[in-house]
Parts: C-alpha cells; sequence; structure tokens
C-alpha cells in the first residue's frame, strides 16, 4: 500500500508540474459554472439539474485528457521499462497511477461544491439527491478513468490513447440513446452497460445496488485487463 501511494503521490505530482492539471480544472469548472448559471438565471431554477445532466457528456472528454500519458507517455519515452523493472508489482505501478487520476478528477468535481451552497441558500433542495449524485459523478468518473487507463496501456502516444478513450467512453455514452430501435433483448443489455442510464437514478437520489456494481465492474474488468497488457509485454520482454 505504501508503494502505490508513493507512485500516486509521484504522479500527482507530475499533473500538478504540468499544465495538464490546471487546464483541465479549469475548463471544466467554466463549463459546469455556465451549466449552472443558465439553469439558475434564464431558467430561474435553483437546481443542478442542468449541471448533473450535463455531466455525463462533459467527463467522456475530461477523463481521456487526465488519463491519457499515465502509461502511454512513459512507454513512448522509454522510462516504462525502466519503471516495470523497480521493486515493485505492476499492480502497484498501476493502482497508483489510477489513483493519482481518479484524485484530480474528484479535486475538480469537489471544486463544484460551491454549486451545491448556492442551491441550499436559495431554495430546499433534496439533499439525499444531492448526496448521490456527487457519488454518481464520482464513480462515473472512476468508470472513464479506468477506461482511460486502459487506452494508455494499449497504444505508445497519447494522443492515440485520448482517441481511443474518448471513443469507448462514447460507446458507453451513448448507449442507452438508441434503445428505442433495437430489439428487446439487446435493448436490455444496452440499458445496462450505458453509464449515463445507471448515473441518472443517482442523480435523482436512488441507490440501487445494481448501479454500485455496475461501476465497480466496468473500473475492475478495465483495470485488470490494463493489468495484463502491461504484464504480457514483460513477459515478451
Amino acid at each position: 500500500m505504501r508503494k502505490i501511494w508513493t507512485i500516486g503521490a509521484r504522479e500527482l505530482a507530475a499533473f500538478f508540474n504540468s499544465p495538464v492539471a490546471y487546464i483541465v480544472i479549469v475548463v471544466y469548472l467554466l463549463i459546469c459554472g455556465w451549466f449552472f448559471s443558465a439553469n439558475l438565471f434564464f431558467d430561474q431554477q435553483a437546481s443542478l439539474r442542468g449541471f448533473f445532466s450535463m455531466a455525463p457528456l462533459m467527463f467522456i472528454f475530461f477523463a481521456p485528457s487526465i488519463s491519457m500519458g499515465l502509461v502511454a507517455e512513459e512507454q513512448k519515452s522509454g522510462t516504462a521499462e525502466l519503471l516495470f523493472t523497480y521493486p515493485v508489482t505492476s499492480f502497484a505501478v498501476l493502482a497508483g497511477k489510477y489513483a493519482a487520476a481518479c484524485l484530480l478528477m474528484s479535486l475538480a468535481v469537489l471544486l463544484t461544491f460551491p454549486y451545491a451552497l448556492t442551491i441550499l441558500a436559495l431554495g430546499q433542495p433534496d439533499l439525499g439527491a444531492l448526496a448521490t449524485g456527487y457519488l454518481g459523478l464520482l464513480l462515473m468518473g472512476a468508470l472513464y478513468l479506468a477506461i482511460g487507463l486502459w487506452a494508455s496501456t494499449m497504444v505508445n502516444s497519447q494522443l492515440s490513447a485520448f482517441i481511443l478513450s474518448f471513443l469507448v467512453s462514447f460507446c458507453f455514452f451513448i448507449l442507452d440513446k438508441f434503445i428505442v430501435w433495437m430489439p428487446p433483448a439487446i435493448a436490455r443489455m444496452a440499458g445496462f452497460l450505458s453509464v449515463d442510464n445507471h448515473f441518472k437514478a443517482l442523480s435523482r437520489g436512488v441507490i440501487d445496488s445494481r448501479d454500485l456494481i455496475y461501476y465497480l465492474s466496468v473500473v475492475m474488468f478495465f483495470f485488470a485487463w490494463s493489468l495484463y497488457l502491461v504484464q504480457r509485454r514483460k513477459w515478451r520482454g
């Protein structure tokens, strides 16, 4: 655990020693602020409905921006081989990098908390829905970052990792948009695999164990696949 934390702290410092962390956080807050303000001033509704409704779409751009360099940059520069020969397991390296990306994403999400305080000051929002909505944001961010970690282990270029991560994330996002045209059996499967579908339930204040299991399962699937890709590369030398 100490090694995971050491690698995670190193990765987090790397984020903040480059423009990546600042650009991602500032752009994320500006776009979130726009949707929050539009809902508050133009629609005159003291709610986070606009913010939560756009979050799934925004995450498929921001998560790949954070995760694209986790492994791809190390592979391109040739430092990946050195990193994975250190006396730490591949699991610790990937877990540390993934944890750092999740912390950065969580910081960006938590910085939107003043919106929730504003809503609390202006009205009487459903506190349960607010809490589960933020929980859904964190789980959804973790899912997209797991896809980003996998994409970063697949290729040696940050740009390729971004595009691959974006495309896979977009597929998860858009699945439930075509359910009405699908046969019932495929529609049920597409509905279960859709990220947006599970987030909608949480943003309404409904905590269903199936939603939590879904997010954790997808995260574990892509993390395990990333670990396999790294291990296979080590076995091949």
